[in-house]
């Protein structure tokens, strides 16, 4: 019986180019992101008016949909999905229970952060 050798330097390429088993997608990133935005208790402001969570995800879903095949990461996703109105060129706001109003964007980048530090 002849064993088939590979050269290590494929091996090693193999080895670290297969994805981990606990990577996430992208489209699971994207799913907690966008579950991240319906869950809050926040509101979202768009172009002045005021939107509930269920409201501003279901505007970020249809965002995505259209940016879809320009969106190779998380932060891709929240630059072309959920930071500024593509009319106005005015950023998405949200406002938190407390009262704190900040760019959409840079809450989501911090959830995003904070998921991947317990992932």
């Amino acid at each position: 019986m002849k064993f088939f050798r590979l050269p290590l330097f494929l091996i090693t390429f193999v080895a670290f180019a297969s994805p981990s088993k606990s990577a996430e997608s992208l489209d699971q990133t994207i799913n907690y992101l966008i579950d991240y935005v319906v869950n809050s208790k926040a509101t979202f402001i768009r172009n002045g008016t005021s939107h509930t969570p269920a409201e501003a995800a279901d505007h970020i879903k249809a965002k995505y949909a259209h940016f879809k095949k320009d969106i190779t990461t998380p932060e891709d996703f929240i630059r072309l999905s959920a930071s500024k109105s593509i009319l106005s060129g005015k950023p998405y706001l949200v406002r938190l229970p407390d009262g704190k109003e900040m760019h959409l964007d840079a809450w989501l980048t911090d959830a995003l952060k904070q998921h991947r530090s317990h992932s």
